[in-house]
C-alpha cells in the first residue's frame, strides 16, 4: 500500500544551503522537481523574500545549482527553474531509486520539510536505510497508509471523509448555515458530541498533512 511521509532534512545536508545562510529571511517552496538522473535534479521554486537582490547574488554564488531560470516575477515572490546538482543524494534516492513522488517540499534556515508518497511502506524503510549507511540525516515526522479510496491521501477515515462531504453537501458551511449540528448528527445517525468529536479530528488531519509543511513550531 502507498504510504506518505512528512520528512526533515538539515539544510547544511541538502542543496541551496549556501543561499539560505547567505538570505536569512529567505523561504524555498518546491512546485515541482524531477530528477534527470543520478547527478542532476530539477525543481520549480518559489523564492518568497523581501531582499530579493540578495537571492539573486546568493544563487550565483551557490555551487549547489546550475542553469537559473526566472519564470514569474511578482515583486517578493518569484517562481525559478534550476538544475540542483549537488547535495542531492537523498531527492534522488527518494525519486529515482524508490519511485517516490515529492507531493511537497518547503526550505528555510536550518531545515528542508517533505512530503512525499512512497509507492510502497518498503520503499519508505530503504530510503531511510539508504540515508544512514550515507551518513545522511532524515528525521521523519509523520507516516501514514493511503486507503483504497483517494481520501486516503489526506490520511482522513471512511466516517471522517465522510463526515466533511455531508456537511459540505448539507449546506453547514454556508453563512447562514443550511443545517444545524444537530440535524447534521441526526443526517448521519451519531450523536452530536460524536459528531463534533468526528470534526475535529477531520479537521486536524487536514491541516496536518495539507498546510503543516513549510510551518514551523511556534514558540
Amino acid at each position: 500500500m502507498s504510504t506518505i511521509a512528512n520528512i526533515e532534512i538539515p539544510a547544511d545536508e541538502f542543496a541551496l544551503y549556501d543561499t539560505l545562510v547567505a538570505v536569512p529571511d529567505l523561504e524555498l517552496d518546491v512546485e515541482r522537481v524531477v530528477a534527470h538522473d543520478d547527478e542532476r535534479v530539477m525543481p520549480f521554486i518559489w523564492v518568497s523574500s523581501d531582499h530579493m537582490d540578495d537571492v539573486e547574488r546568493a544563487f550565483e554564488n551557490d555551487s549547489s545549482i546550475e542553469n537559473l531560470e526566472l519564470l514569474s516575477d511578482l515583486g517578493e515572490e518569484r517562481l525559478y527553474r534550476m538544475d540542483w546538482t549537488t547535495q542531492i543524494e537523498v531527492v534522488v534516492q527518494i525519486l529515482v531509486e524508490s519511485d517516490a513522488t515529492v507531493l511537497d517540499a518547503f526550505g528555510t534556515d536550518g531545515r528542508w520539510e517533505f512530503r512525499i508518497l512512497f509507492p510502497e511502506r518498503e520503499a519508505l524503510s530503504a530510503t531511510h536505510e539508504f540515508c544512514e549507511a550515507e551518513g545522511l540525516t532524515m528525521d521523519i515526522r509523520n507516516i501514514y497508509e493511503m486507503d483504497a479510496d483517494r481520501h486516503g491521501r489526506f490520511g482522513l477515515s471512511e466516517p471522517q471523509h465522510e463526515t466533511l462531504v455531508a456537511a459540505f453537501e448539507h449546506g453547514h458551511y454556508e453563512v447562514p448555515r443550511d443545517i444545524t449540528l444537530d440535524d447534521l448528527a441526526t443526517e448521519l445517525d451519531i450523536s452530536h458530541q460524536a459528531l463534533s468529536e468526528r470534526f475535529r479530528r477531520a479537521y486536524s488531519t487536514l491541516v496536518e498533512n495539507t498546510l503543516i509543511v513549510g510551518v514551523g513550531d511556534e514558540e
